[in-house]
């Protein structure tokens, strides 16, 4: 049985957003394939993700001092355990599916702060004297990101943060194999979005099949 989590960083869903429509095909699709999987569902947008601030750094400093959780303020205490929340969970995990929008070259801001917290040497990354080594290395993970343009090839390709960002990360982190699934070009040729939507649904049947 493996554990996937099922991440998601947009404030809409399946009804209005194009990413979470295909997002939802692909997991439900995967649900069925999978049926002793579990499935963690974490949706950004309503989750306590902290961003990395003074409250964390002095935190994390009381604690790499030999200071325990106890002489932390109750801020510093509440950010610190909950950014080790995540961490232990993303960790734990055996596959990531991301669904995510394009927003202005990149993704909604609250996935960058997950991945900040999810960022912890010894526990996906290590320093080492030849430099940092991904210890994630029998993970998988899947992108599935909506564009409303077509940013997939010629000038634009070289615009898009959002899922290169995440190839960087997950390359960090040591995941062997990350795949992208793209919803694209649906505002810039709205007579055909019905079909652009439909043919990423049915891509995202596919690979769920094989993820």
């Amino acid at each position: 049985m493996a554990k996937v989590l099922y991440i998601t960083a947009h404030p809409l869903n399946e009804t209005k957003s194009y990413s979470m429509a295909v997002g939802k095909t692909f997991i439900d699709t995967y649900k069925e394939v999978n049926p002793n999987d579990e499935v963690i569902n974490i949706d950004l947008f309503n989750e306590n993700i902290p961003q990395i601030d003074a409250d964390v750094f002095s935190g994390w400093g009381k604690l790499q001092s030999g200071k325990n959780d106890e002489e932390l303020t109750a801020d510093e205490k509440a950010k610190v355990g909950r950014l080790s929340e995540l961490c232990e969970q993303f960790i734990s995990a055996d596959k990531y599916v991301f669904v995510t929008p394009l927003w202005n070259f990149s993704f909604p801001p609250v996935l960058k702060a997950y991945i900040d917290a999810v960022s912890v040497a010894g526990k996906t990354f290590k320093y080492t004297e030849n430099g940092s080594v991904g210890l994630l290395t029998d993970k998988k993970a899947l992108h599935i990101q909506a564009r409303g343009g077509v940013y997939s090839e010629g000038p634009a390709a070289e615009k898009e943060m959002g899922h290169r960002y995440l190839s960087a990360a997950m390359e960090f982190y040591g995941v062997p194999s990350f795949e992208g699934l793209f919803i694209e070009g649906h505002s810039a040729m709205p007579e055909k979005a019905q079909e652009i939507k439909e043919n990423a649904m049915a891509r995202a049947k596919d690979l769920a099949h094989t993820f």
